[in-house]
């Protein structure tokens, strides 16, 4: 008997509703026959501005290094933690560097020609080919044992609402920008279905609950572990929500000038729980392949909550003989380091639904920006920080490479997801091979 059919008899014998059917899906007890394939699984995070190099890059080379001011969120994860020093973004053309930083970061291509104008800089378009995140997700949708329901999610915090090139990193095909889901609760009624009425929203896990019941009554142990643990992020999601709604109620709902956003002082709040929909999302198998997009290139947050008021893409722009801007940007690139820790962390705490290890054994973090340095605009050294064992890379080592073309790393996500192709991105930059030393 085919796995659908026994999943459909499952649920005709228990008398479950469709909606049951993504709470369910993950348990091994329904498995497909080909679950027992190691899942893989990337996500890239993406924040703006650059770094400062002095706090960040470690200075020792190999498995014996230490982690600089910037990266001591990571300390708890060193030993499955790999850093890049030295992988360049080669690829010129139209656009600005902030426009080429992001444009080019996951593409590892040119800019069209185009009307958005950057600086003194030519103007320039989208970007004109695929980026590495789809083209994984192309590749894993190709196969049964990997196919998921979305396939890749795209999240946002902060993303300014106007689309252009210094917002859009991840692309499906060429003059195709994917726009991230700014919004927490856009990205639940993806992922968990839209609710009828928000003014009396009622809990979906109650409305669920005689289904969670039968299925819990049917199923052994772990399966009722992992059942228990999938839905109730899903429950505390909805409470958050509802809570939201009610404290809304009675107050005129503002109309926003596009792009202008209010809610900067929220960023801490709103990346935990796009953050936390992301785990969720892996522990129900939506999607093998992520993004995270902090603001945008040229990003302007003004993390108060630090005691920072200035906008961050300004302080960027301070000399290194500014000690006070450059501690102050250190500590923003700390913050964003923590936002990456705690994705670790909920990773490593989650286990695989099929039983083996944790999400996080299983899932490649990489954390990058469009920048090298803000001040300089420099496209050379930009940060690349890897966290986990998704694609099966040699972690607990801090790297140095001499201004090799960051195709080459692109390419090496590829044939870790077991896609060997043979080039990405404008090929010039590809002769070499894969970056190396990764494995």
């Amino acid at each position: 008997m085919s796995q659908i059919n026994t999943r459909r008899d499952f649920l005709r014998d228990l008398g479950l509703s469709a909606a049951a059917l993504p709470f369910i899906t993950n348990l091994p007890c329904l498995a497909a026959p080909h679950a027992e394939k190691r899942k893989q699984r990337l996500v890239i995070l993406f924040s703006p501005d650059g770094i400062v190099p002095n706090t960040f890059w470690p200075d020792e080379e190999g498995e014996a290094f230490k982690l600089k001011e910037t990266l001591k969120p990571l300390e708890p994860f060193q030993n499955k933690t790999l850093i890049l020093k030295g992988v360049a973004d080669r690829i010129r053309g139209d656009g600005d560097g902030h426009m080429r930083g992001i444009g080019c970061l996951l593409t590892g291509i040119e800019l069209f020609p185009g009307n958005i104008q950057g600086g003194s800089d030519t103007p320039a378009g989208w970007s004109s080919g695929i980026s590495i995140d789809q083209e994984i997700t192309n590749f894993f949708q190709k196969d049964p044992a990997s196919r998921t329901r979305f396939g890749s999610l795209e999240f946002g915090v902060m993303v300014p609402e106007r689309a252009d090139t210094w917002t859009r990193m991840s692309y499906a095909g060429p003059n195709k920008p994917l726009a991230p889901i700014d919004s927490p609760y856009q990205m639940f009624n993806k992922l968990y279905g839209r609710m009828k009425d928000q003014e009396s929203l009622k809990s979906v896990m109650d409305d669920l609950k005689g289904d969670l019941d039968k299925i819990r009554k049917s199923v052994g142990v772990q399966d009722r572990r992992i059942l228990d643990e999938h839905t109730t992020l899903v429950r505390e999601m909805e409470k958050e929500m509802r809570s939201a709604k009610n404290r809304d109620m009675g107050h005129a709902i503002p109309v926003l000038e596009a792009g202008v956003r209010a809610d900067n002082d929220n960023i801490p709040q709103i990346s935990k729980q796009q953050i936390d929909l992301m785990v969720s999302s892996f522990a129900g198998d939506f999607a093998r392949v992520a993004t995270l997009q902090y603001t945008n290139s040229v990003g302007q947050a003004r993390m108060k909550w630090l005691g920072i008021n200035e906008g961050q893409h300004d302080l960027s722009h301070e000399p290194d003989s500014n000690k006070d801007a450059q501690a102050k940007l250190t500590k923003i690139n700390q913050w964003y380091c923590s936002q990456l820790a705690y994705l670790a962390k909920r990773l490593s705490e989650t286990p695989e639904p099929n039983g083996t290890g944790s999400l996080l054994d299983n899932t490649l973090l990489v954390w990058t920006n469009e920048l090298g340095q803000g001040n300089s605009h420099t496209l050379n050294n930009i940060p690349f920080v890897l966290v986990g064992n998704g694609l099966g890379f040699k972690m607990g080592r801090a790297l140095k490479y001499s201004n090799v073309p960051h195709n080459r790393l692109l390419m090496a996500f590829a044939h870790g997801a077991g896609h060997p192709i043979k080039h990405f991105g404008n090929p010039d930059y590809c002769g070499e091979g894969l970056l190396p030393n990764l494995t």
